[in-house]
């Protein structure tokens, strides 16, 4: 494949997934304006505390099948041989079921503890009438979400990519629909069983699109599965360990913000995360969509990988860079209509946050390839060390500067990772990156911080026109390099021709 190719199957993959996890982004920002208009900051809190020690506990016992299963799967199907896919698919839904059932019981188990550690002693009177049996309900969400991750493994691994779009749009969709009267009429009480409808028709929708997945009957035993997942589970053991420590890490800052704060403030910083996230969660999503498992079948050849990290790297800088440059400049504007007024504290904490962007985008490109080539102890040091840099640089930052050090924080983890995995690759790999990425990541990094320093210097209303000049420029120069890789006129002229 020549390199115009090369760019254009990146972009290719970018649009047809990207179309789809665009509207799923638009759901995702409307969940939130209900979940604040409703809710309120307290609501909104409540909900993020809810949803951390199952995410917890998920971490720990799903041993990563979802994500190894993708590795598995892609390999299986490079092999072209029928019956070793088969094989393999029947081993990634036996395991995550049977991890998904551990999940489960060790939620029921820890249910009163979980509880405790959640609320204390704190007395919400009429607003919230829960108790630690909400965790007992929500415990069959471990196993929902265990089962849908192994069938959208196969998806993936399969390179489904409009049916894995399509799962979570839809799954997003209709959980919008379902969980909307239930916080209008019960509020804060309707969080446990929306939750838990959230999590069935993900199930539901994953279940629908892998069964269209063709792939040859196989009679296996469930002592071979077991033996055939071992492999899977050894790789997902460790990202499985890696995950749980940043999973731990997150968690315990939304404890340290409610028990040295309180529920408020960790409704801020959710909304703010979680406004930053759906907007570069297209080109994320998009990189562990596709790049994931077509690098997993470079893993054998240096020179195709590290020419498919720099064209990754590429797009998703000339992609993400304007996005972050229109949604710092008009984050007060951006605040107001996705949540309330009442949300407006978080702006200072966001611009930074949108800042370190940049650097966790590359970042994320080049962790892809470490887990590729199966180096999973390499990865999950730089995770572990970066996991506690999110602690300790976070706890540190609220407490010289509040929710803005949060945010601080975060441009600070992501440089330092982001130079750690640098090093590792050119060590390990050779890898280095090119003179043309060096330049266009230079170029947009400049605007990006060119902008947010109109921001924290001359504040609104000036950002306003100084950003939108910026953004026309980034964007500009986003347009010229995509059509210098991939040749947009041609591309245009021959759509227009088969019409």
């Amino acid at each position: 494949m020549d390199t115009k190719n090369a760019y254009r199957q990146v972009v290719k993959s970018f649009g047809l997934f990207g179309g789809v996890q665009f509207f799923d982004v638009i759901i995702g920002l409307v969940r939130i304006k209900v979940l604040a208009e409703l809710l309120g900051t307290v609501g909104v809190g409540l909900h993020n505390l809810m949803q951390q020690p199952l995410s917890l506990i998920g971490t720990a016992t799903g041993l990563g099948i979802n994500f190894a299963g993708v590795r598995n799967i892609a390999a299986s199907q490079g092999e072209n041989d029928g019956e070793k896919i088969g094989r393999t698919a029947v081993a990634v839904k036996r395991w995550a079921c049977l991890t998904g059932i551990a999940g489960m019981l060790a939620v029921i188990l820890l249910s009163p503890l979980l509880y405790r550690l959640t609320f204390g002693k704190e007395d919400f009177g009429n607003d919230y009438s829960g108790d630690y049996k909400d965790f007992i309900f929500l415990s069959v969400i471990l196993l929902f979400t265990a089962v849908s991750g192994g069938q959208t493994a196969i998806l993936r691994g399969s390179r489904r990519l409009k049916e894995t779009a399509k799962t979570g749009l839809l799954g997003s969709l209709f959980s919008l629909i379902l969980t909307v009267p239930l916080y209008f009429f019960y509020g804060i009480n309707g969080i446990v069983p929306g939750l838990i409808i959230v999590s069935a028709v993900h199930l539901f929708f994953s279940w629908y699109y892998s069964k269209k997945v063709k792939i040859a009957p196989v009679r296996v035993s469930y002592r071979q599965s077991f033996y055939d997942g071992l492999d899977m589970a050894g790789l997902g053991f460790l990202l499985s360990v890696s995950n749980l420590i940043g999973t731990l890490a997150t968690y315990l800052v939304v404890l340290f913000l409610n028990l040295y704060s309180d529920k408020s403030e960790v409704g801020l910083y959710t909304a703010g995360a979680n406004m930053t996230y759906r907007y570069v969660g297209l080109v994320f999503t998009a990189i562990s969509i596709d790049y994931f498992p077509r690098l997993a079948g470079l893993q054998s050849d240096r020179k195709k990988t590290a020419e498919a990290v720099n064209q990754q790297s590429e797009i998703a800088i000339l992609i993400v860079a304007p996005l972050m440059i229109l949604y710092t400049s008009f984050l007060p504007l951006i605040v107001k209509v996705l949540n309330t007024s009442e949300f407006l504290p978080v702006v200072d904490f966001i611009r930074w946050f949108i800042l370190g962007m940049l650097f966790r985008t590359v970042s994320w490109t080049l962790g892809y390839a470490v887990l590729a080539r199966g180096d999973k102890k390499i990865y999950f040091r730089v995770e572990t060390v970066s996991n506690v840099l999110f602690l300790a640089f976070n706890t540190g930052g609220y407490l010289l500067f509040g929710l803005e050090g949060m945010g601080i924080a975060f441009v600070a983890v992501y440089l330092v990772y982001f130079v750690m995995m640098l090093v590792i690759l050119r060590k390990k790999y050779g890898f280095v990156f090119c003179k043309t990425f060096n330049q266009l990541f230079g170029f947009q990094f400049s605007m990006c911080l060119l902008c947010f320093l109109i921001v924290y210097f001359k504040g609104y209303p000036y950002a306003y026109a100084g950003g939108t000049v910026l953004f026309a420029v980034s964007a500009v120069y986003s347009v010229g390099k995509l059509n210098e890789r991939i040749d947009m006129k041609e591309i245009i002229r021959t759509k227009i021709l088969k019409r």
